[in-house]
């Protein structure tokens, strides 16, 4: 296989399974042919099929497909027989969109840091999540839906089998992901088929724990033949046969109303038996270190307040209205007095629904029948103005009140410099060496501290904008009558207590009786907005 040599090696396009297509649609992972003489490696593989146009995302694959199951290395020039930490990273985009090209995902900064990296492409929205009932009969483990899922499984044994002659070390794995990217790690954690696939664990910004959870087997197949009703097909064999464009077109979420286009990973008897939370209740999750958190502005304050004005007036009705059993309790934990406390308070219960609650759901089931340790995080850096040229720049925004969801990826992973759109400043910059550093050192360490006061910054751009630095030091989760310890991650990065405990209690509550066919509410943002050169 040929890659790019530079200072960091780059395989792209590497094929980990069969194209799922033809009979292959709906089914398993299938092994990928073997094949003869030397493979170029320069290119992304075409992205799976997904809605077309989202202008948030900026894609380097130069192709769409259901031909989409690859992979991507970054290993070190002089690291092939090192044994370097591995990091593989699962994107996000509501099951529905993304891929492992996307600038803000490139592995060259942690590659440059001894660390291999591995981002993946996996089958989304109703190629990846339909459940026919009849494709269980035909499935060695009468399974059928979770093709996603299975997906990534098949990626992380690539991995075990392969990793090695790209300098990695397959007993040192480190899964994450962002956004559903998390609500996969926390699966992978929760499922016996990617036991002892991975050494640790990172959730950015979500978690299996909302009440979406993972749907029972019987609502996903239910929900499966809804969609085949809805495209006319009566066979699985009728659902093979439809072109790609046809299923994606009566999916796509943008355009169809109907809930019959709604797909999402399932309790489906061979990657799930039971749900996350119930396995990690039981104390059945892979016992890993596990390093999670969200953000400060995970939805906005419209998501429930809609038109109205951030009021007090307008706050105490819409409580009223929307939790009519607890809406004293819910003014208790987020007052409004003032209209600013309004957006802040209804920017905070619409995260804590969202995203936050989970978050803190999968910390604290972890917490109390795991055996490692815990390194939780709030992170609340804003994204900065866009560069005032860019294609999108007059549009009206929201005001920022916070870290909007998925801002903080670019940060982690050190590459702002891949996102051209943004006024990065210092403090930006300053705040993506301290969180890369802490993402570097728990992937080689298993703890964020790590020789994390030695790391640098995650290029010489940044190295210039904002001088170097110590980090400061991450402690591992601990409780007691203040609260619990966690991480403040921002342009004052320390550590505090956390006394959310009671909030989350109610938050568990409320969202005790919610719908499971969708999100509660919007996130802030779909995603970071991307710009980078190619």
């Amino acid at each position: 296989m040929r890659g790019e040599h530079k200072n960091v090696r780059v395989f792209r396009g590497i094929p980990y399974a069969a194209a799922p297509v033809g009979e292959f649609r709906f089914r398993e992972p299938q092994p990928v042919a073997r094949w003869a003489g030397v493979r170029e490696a320069r290119q992304f593989g075409p992205r799976c099929m997904q809605p077309a146009g989202n202008g948030k995302l900026d894609s380097r694959a130069t192709a769409m497909s259901e031909d989409c199951l690859y992979l991507n290395v970054w290993t070190p020039a002089s690291g092939k027989e090192a044994k370097l930490p591995v990091l593989v990273y699962f994107h996000g985009g509501d099951f529905t969109s993304g891929d492992g090209s996307l600038p803000r995902y490139d592995g060259a900064n942690l590659a440059s840091r001894g660390i291999v990296m591995v981002t993946v492409n996996y089958r989304l929205g109703v190629f990846g999540f339909l459940a026919p009932s009849d494709a269980g009969g035909e499935s060695p483990s009468g399974t059928t839906g979770n093709y996603g899922l299975l997906d990534q499984v098949s990626a992380l044994r690539w991995v075990q089998a392969n990793i090695a002659q790209f300098g990695g070390d397959p007993s040192k794995v480190t899964i994450a992901g962002d956004s559903e990217g998390a609500v996969a790690v926390s699966a992978h954690m929760a499922s016996p088929l990617s036991r002892g696939l991975f050494a640790r664990a990172i959730g950015e910004s979500g978690g299996a724990f909302t009440p979406r959870g993972m749907w029972p087997r019987a609502q996903a197949e239910q929900q499966a033949a809804k969609f085949a009703a809805r495209v006319g097909a009566t066979s699985l064999q009728q659902l093979r046969s439809l072109p790609a464009q046809t299923l994606l077109a009566a999916a796509n979420p943008r355009k169809a109303s109907s809930a019959s286009t709604t797909f999402w990973p399932s309790i489906d008897g061979q990657f799930l038996t039971e749900s996350p939370d119930q396995v990690f209740t039981n104390g059945g999750q892979a016992q890993v270190p596990l390093m999670l958190g969200s953000n400060s502005q995970e939805a906005l304050y419209t998501a429930l307040l809609g038109d109205k004005a951030p009021t007090p007036e307008n706050w105490g009705e819409v409580v009223k209205t929307t939790f009519p059993a607890h809406a004293e309790e819910v003014l208790a934990h987020y007052p409004g007095n003032t209209n600013d406390e309004v957006m802040h308070a209804a920017t905070a219960l619409a995260g804590d629904i969202f995203v936050g609650h989970s978050t803190w759901k999968w910390m604290s089931r972890h917490r109390e029948t795991g055996h490692s340790p815990i390194f939780y995080y709030r992170y609340t850096q804003p994204l900065p103005p866009e560069i005032k040229d860019s294609a999108d720049s007059n549009q009206k925004r929201e005001p920022v009140l916070g870290a909007a969801h998925d801002a903080q990826i670019a940060y982690s992973l050190g590459n702002l410099g891949n996102l051209r759109r943004y006024a990065w400043t210092a403090a930006d910059y300053d705040v993506s060496r301290i969180f890369s550093s802490y993402v570097e050192q728990f992937v080689k360490t298993g703890d964020p501290s790590g020789s994390a006061s030695s790391a640098g910054a995650s290029s010489a751009e940044e190295t210039a904008a904002q001088g170097g630095g110590s980090v400061p030091r991450w402690p591992a989760v601990v409780t007691d009558n203040r609260g619990i310890l966690m991480q403040i991650i921002g342009e004052q990065t320390n550590s505090v207590w956390d006394r959310s405990g009671p909030r989350q209690g109610l938050v568990e509550r409320l969202v005790a009786g919610a719908p499971t066919s969708g999100p509660t509410v919007p996130p802030a943002t779909d995603a970071v907005t991307e710009q980078s050169s190619r």
